[in-house]
């Protein structure tokens, strides 16, 4: 693969502002036009806009609680020391392959920073029977850094009863009594962050294999 050169740092910056434009438009379309809760098709019951918030980690797997903050502020010297990196690498002349995986992880903590710093101030809150409203006359929920993040993209590609499955082990099922796959509810930079781990596993072992 070509080295980058000069141009590096910004291809990557492109990488990231494309990431970060498909994933707010998504989000605040969602939280605009969507309540806590509700479903919208996409591909039968296969793919889903499922509309949930979270305020904790990726996927919806950990909820921030009091830690809200800690978590937030951990966020944003993650994405610091992301932009160092990038920053560093394209000085170096490395090829765009391994910056290009970096630059969709930075994005996708990024698009989740922007939840967590803006959207509590920006938004009034979303219930599951009241739309959110933008610039709310009484201000937002919540406070800097103390926004939730928005979630929406939902694959349960399988979805069996546990009637239909009782020789699948218990915790395979969740609270309804159905096991599905892929349960987790998760936004576009969640997808971004997974894509960039997985590619650079992939395809950029030997520069990882290297440090």
């Amino acid at each position: 693969m070509k080295k980058t050169g000069s141009h590096g740092f910004a291809k990557s910056f492109l990488v990231i502002f494309i990431v970060l434009l498909i994933d707010q438009i998504l989000k605040i379309w969602v939280k605009l036009h969507m309540t806590i809760g509700q479903e919208i098709p996409i591909f039968g019951n296969w793919f889903k806009l499922l509309f949930v918030e979270n305020n904790g980690m990726a996927f919806g797997w950990l909820d921030g609680g009091s830690m809200k903050l800690v978590l937030s502020i951990f966020r944003i010297l993650a994405v610091i020391a992301l932009f160092i990196v990038l920053i560093r690498l394209s000085r170096k002349n490395t090829k765009f392959g391994v910056l290009f995986g970096i630059s969709l992880i930075t994005a996708g903590a990024i698009g989740n920073i922007i939840d967590s710093v803006f959207y509590g101030q920006i938004f009034s809150e979303s219930t599951f029977t009241q739309l959110a409203s933008l610039f709310p006359d009484g201000g937002g929920y919540a406070g800097w850094l103390h926004g939730k993040v928005v979630d929406m993209l939902y694959f349960p590609i399988i979805d069996v009863a546990r009637d239909n499955a009782s020789w699948l082990p218990d915790f395979f099922f969740g609270p309804d009594d159905h096991f599905i796959f892929f349960r987790p509810i998760f936004n576009f930079a969640d997808s971004a962050i997974t894509v960039g781990v997985f590619y650079m596993l992939i395809f950029q072992w030997k520069w990882l294999k290297s440090l």
